[in-house]
């Protein structure tokens, strides 16, 4: 800081309220304020954060907590939590909580630090009492994305996942598909809103589920495979299936390439996610697509509102965003006997 304004030509007093962007009573003029940050440049300053959080300034970090590294949705949460929470300003400092043989993780031993200036969390965390407690009591603001369906307890932004299925159901039924199954992919904390959504469809529009057209699968590419394998085994298949999510839906074409079964000609298979592989099967697979930027961009900008004003209301309330349905190739009306 010395050394910043001896080269700029001000007080430290001036370079330290420049480089935290403090408020001061006589405004700073842009070319000071122009000079001193040339001058850190050329030093190569760069601010330590956790001195920062020990004097009680911000840290511009942002703590994120995934519950799952290896999910492929993940990755791109990440990415895009990265990628948005530097537009603000800020870094993020990522926890990991998936595998640990201990629910009663604390929070301290997710995180590398305490010392952020609010925390995101990645997935429904209710496997975690320990954890949960901890954030509670949490100084910090606290903003949860893709909470299932734990409790409301801190600012939320989910996707609308009952509607999203419907969607794609609503989809199918237009196209003539009657004998539409559904691919259930095991998810934590024996999450079955997409299950349920498709259950109540078929109920409301057809009277029912056919006996075995709802199959339970490993949310990966051979569950996917497995379970449509299984189900065109059935006495009179289904013309059309649904997946809960992309990763099934690709294992789902993959069996039925094997099977010699063509898609869209004899089956249409609809995913959900929208993950990147999704566009580049073959054929491209029709899907829901997650509003992983919008999600990510609304709760990682409520998360740097709330830690700019701690005076702002911190109460648990949910934010909920549509998944538009993007049709590909793998879906067309159904063959003619």
């Amino acid at each position: 800081m010395r050394d910043i304004a001896a080269a700029s030509g001000v007080s430290q007093s001036t370079v330290s309220r420049v480089l935290n962007n403090a408020p001061t009573r006589v405004p700073i003029a842009p070319e000071t304020r122009e000079r001193v940050i040339r001058a850190a440049r050329e030093l190569g300053y760069r601010p330590n954060p956790l001195a920062r959080g020990l004097r009680g300034a911000s840290t511009n970090l942002i703590g994120a907590v995934v519950r799952d590294f290896s999910d492929v949705f993940y990755a791109g949460v990440i990415e895009a939590l990265v990628v948005e929470s530097m537009a603000h300003g800020y870094n993020v400092v990522l926890g990991h909580v998936h595998g640990r043989l201990d629910a009663g993780t604390p929070l301290t031993t997710v995180l590398e630090t305490r010392h952020t200036d609010a925390i995101i969390l990645l997935g429904d965390m209710q496997a975690y009492p320990e954890l949960l407690d901890d954030l509670r009591g949490s100084t910090v603001p606290v903003v949860g994305l893709w909470q299932g369906v734990s409790p409301l307890e801190f600012p939320a932004v989910n996707p609308d996942d009952r509607a999203g299925v419907r969607a794609g159901l609503e989809h199918l039924a237009s196209l003539g598909h009657r004998r539409i199954g559904f691919l259930s992919a095991e998810l934590p904390n024996e999450y079955r809103i997409r299950e349920e959504a498709y259950a109540d469809f078929m109920r409301e529009r057809f009277g029912g589920v056919p006996s075995g057209y709802l199959r339970r699968c490993p949310g990966t590419l051979d569950g996917g495979e497995t379970a449509l394998t299984d189900l065109m085994s059935l006495p009179e298949p289904p013309t059309a299936v649904a997946a809960s999510t992309d990763l099934v839906g690709v294992g789902a074409l993959h069996a039925a390439h094997g099977l010699g079964i063509p898609v869209p000609g004899r089956l249409s298979v609809v995913g959900f996610d929208d993950i990147l592989i999704a566009s580049h099967t073959v054929p491209a697979l029709t899907t829901l697509r997650m509003p992983i930027a919008e999600i990510v961009g609304f709760g990682v900008a409520r998360a740097v509102s709330l830690a700019r004003d701690p005076s702002g209301a911190r109460e648990p309330d949910v934010t909920v965003f549509q998944l538009p349905l993007v049709v590909r190739d793998s879906t067309a009306p159904p063959e003619r006997p």
